[in-house]
């Protein structure tokens, strides 16, 4: 087992709630930004730093993840939104599978393309089944995968989805609504997933306060994923670091 597998696993058996803050990997072109936000990240205790997009509108991925690397002291892990969002300087990767969609490029086909370079890089490949879920409006990771998101409003169809990836041998299950959403996956979808599956369960998308930080700890998330809502206010994730890492066991 990998270091960051093992920390998501440890931190689910114990009742640990962990933090993650989402870097965009277009930052690697102004890196005064980039440098303030990992800083920012790593004084607010975040546990992880994510690098990764569903849209990549520059060149400057691995110039990103390398400045990351050498910025912060905390798991580097990419959050790939397509093989090209690889990079040797991370810790690990999120193997995204698109379980919720039925696009056979995101279950299966961009996984074969990406896995030699995985290896070749030496990167922790962490089996991750990915459930995209309506965060109230269109989103970059909706149009780019045409993929329909699963209803709000139906807990149930994200609870067999999980399921069915547990049975299918995944290690970690993460929901979202994707980046700019206007709501988060709700308390009782997170519960519903929780009471199917023992794995760790990452949560993120439309995550704006410390209140819903807590609610989705409480309903059983295990990692909270924070990207927009840090970039516009940095000083807002310090009260967030608090709700989740204060949040008790489940």
């Amino acid at each position: 087992m990998g270091h960051v597998l093992h920390l998501l696993e440890n931190a689910r058996r114990e009742g640990r709630k962990l933090l993650a803050v989402l870097i965009d990997p277009d930052f690697g072109q102004d890196t005064d930004r980039l440098d303030r936000t990992v800083q920012n990240a790593c004084m607010a205790k975040a546990d992880l730093i994510l690098v990764g997009g569903s849209l990549l509108t520059s060149a400057a991925f691995d110039h990103c993840v390398r400045r990351v690397r050498g910025t912060s002291d905390r798991p580097v892990v990419l959050f790939p939104g397509s093989p090209a969002q690889l990079s040797a300087h991370a810790d690990a990767v999120l193997f995204l599978s698109l379980i919720s969609g039925r696009n056979p490029e995101l279950l299966i086909g961009h996984h074969v393309t990406a896995a030699p370079t995985v290896r070749a890089m030496g990167l922790e490949a962490i089996p991750t089944g990915y459930l995209l879920v309506d965060g109230g409006k269109p989103t970059t990771v909706s149009y780019v995968s045409q993929t329909v998101p699963i209803p709000h409003d139906k807990p149930g169809i994200a609870a067999a989805t999980a399921l069915a990836g547990s049975y299918l041998g995944l290690r970690t299950i993460y929901m979202d609504t994707g980046s700019g959403a206007l709501r988060t996956v709700s308390p009782e979808m997170i519960a519903a997933v929780r009471a199917q599956v023992e794995l760790p369960i990452i949560v993120g998308g439309g995550i704006k306060d410390a209140k819903t930080a807590r609610a989705l700890c409480e309903a059983g998330a295990d990692v909270l994923v924070v990207g927009t809502a840090f970039e516009q206010d940095p000083e807002h994730i310090f009260a967030m670091s608090e709700a989740v890492h204060h949040t008790g066991p489940r």
